[in-house]
């Protein structure tokens, strides 16, 4: 059966190199979030102004349908995914079965350090108001972004019955 695993959080959380891992790990096809945005999208976030729900809506929108396309391929997404509404959005006629959400939590500061230390059209001034919108999913594998990449395979592997 097709899977689809989505590693969502906050900017520096590391939904990217965990998502890339885990698709290198499981032999997935990787989707970053982020190449969904449109250009006037990642211009705003990069003018420091953080993004509305219109704003998101055909970015969430995009990504949805791109999970719904035909494949057998499964899938790891990295995308922040931040409200519940946003959640169900992406996952929109997908089976509930076929989708597994991982949630990466962090202590602040180094999800700001993180965000300082890369080059990235998100700049760390944005941290704020992803955390004030950030909806804690109810149903997601919640790993603390501290950990290793390795740990969490290992953790993950556990958890998601995979070898």
């Amino acid at each position: 059966m097709r899977k689809i695993i989505i590693v969502m959080g906050v900017s520096g959380s590391g939904k990217t190199t965990l998502g890339m891992a885990l698709a290198d790990t499981f032999n997935y096809l990787f989707l970053e979030g982020d190449t969904f945005h449109s250009e006037a999208n990642k211009n705003k976030m990069k003018s420091g102004i953080p993004l509305t729900d219109s704003d998101r809506l055909p970015w969430l929108e995009e990504i949805n349908k791109r999970l719904q396309a035909p494949s057998t391929d499964s899938i790891v997404l990295a995308c922040s995914a931040l409200k519940e509404n946003y959640r169900k959005i992406i996952t929109q006629g997908l089976p509930k079965d076929g989708v597994v959400w991982i949630s990466l939590e962090g202590d602040y500061n180094i999800l700001k350090k993180r965000m300082e230390n890369r080059t990235h059209f998100m700049p760390s001034s944005l941290l704020d108001s992803q955390l004030e919108v950030l909806e804690s999913p109810k149903n997601a594998i919640v790993l603390n972004c501290s950990l290793s990449i390795k740990a969490m395979i290992e953790l993950l592997k556990q958890q998601l019955n995979e070898s």
